[in-house]
């Protein structure tokens, strides 16, 4: 599996999770509401893009106490 189609399967993750939107996702993630989309058709991100996508989805997702 391409590193892409990982990157896209946390992200799904975290969206299904919160039910926010791919456009919002994207704009507070990384100010870039076409992000997602632009992944879905083959494209890519840097990988300092990555970390900070990455780092958004660990401080915003809901923790698993608050879900218990």
């Amino acid at each position: 599996m391409r590193e892409t189609q990982k990157f896209l399967q946390e992200i799904d993750a975290f969206l299904s999770l919160t039910g926010m939107a791919e456009t919002t996702f994207g704009r507070k993630a990384v100010n870039d509401g076409k992000l997602v989309p632009r992944l879905r058709e083959g494209g890519s991100v840097t990988l300092d893009k990555a970390a900070q996508v990455r780092d958004f989805i660990r401080v915003s997702a809901p923790s698993q106490a608050a879900c218990s």
